[in-house]
């Protein structure tokens, strides 16, 4: 059985190094070729066709997104997992629209790497397993129809007054709390209103009536 021929793009020497010392010792891989950039990527795609592509997201010039894309159309052939820090279910989605099979945070163990490689050569999905908790949860999750339901009293009383336009010091003063308490009930209602900043949740609790200027 020939062995899976692989190229190693990303922008960061160290961590290629690493990469690519992880693979060589693996006697069903043989690395073919290291590029530093997406326009490299495209390049070195073309000229080896590889059976799996690691490419970083976050490079200067032409992204792994963009080369992704590319190589997808040039090279569809290669089975592409994408090498990088974002934790954000946005680049994801994204890698996965760009042709991506495969997705990989860097903070992962070498093993990690290579089941990803292994998995991407026989043709199936791999993400890394908290990620792909994270994305089954938010695609299950039917919102209440009421979401400030979700809240406790108290979480309640600081969506109010940051609604009312307060800082996180003001909220605590009227609520006889440390700043940094009133930082973790903020933090726990943007998540259960699936908001992302505190000025979403204040909309949203206006439109439900809460925290409108009282007369």
């Amino acid at each position: 059985m020939s062995p899976i021929r692989v190229l190693v793009v990303d922008d960061h020497p160290l961590f290629r190094q690493g990469v690519l010392f992880t693979l060589s010792h693996n006697p069903d891989i043989e690395v073919v070729g290291e590029g530093e950039n997406g326009r490299q990527a495209v390049q070195m795609a073309q000229q080896f066709r590889p059976d799996v592509l690691l490419l970083d997201i976050t490079m200067p010039g032409m992204d792994g997104l963009q080369a992704a894309a590319e190589v997808s159309r040039l090279v569809p052939e290669t089975r592409i997992v994408m090498l990088t820090a974002s934790e954000e279910g946005d680049d994801l989605m994204a890698a996965m629209k760009a042709g991506a099979g495969g997705y990989v945070v860097k903070g992962a163990g070498a093993g990690e790497i290579v089941t990803a490689v292994l998995a991407a050569s026989r043709g199936e999905a791999y993400i890394t397993p908290k990620m792909a908790g994270n994305l089954l949860r938010e695609m299950t999750h039917k919102p209440s129809a009421d979401p400030l339901s979700e809240l406790t009293e108290r979480e309640l009383q600081v969506l109010e007054l940051v609604a009312r336009g307060m800082s996180n010091k003001e909220v605590g003063i009227e609520l006889n709390l440390a700043e940094k308490t009133v930082k973790h009930y903020l933090t726990s209602v943007l998540q259960k209103l699936h908001v992302r900043s505190r000025v979403e949740a204040a909309l949203l609790a206006q439109r439900h009536g809460i925290g409108k200027d009282r007369a």
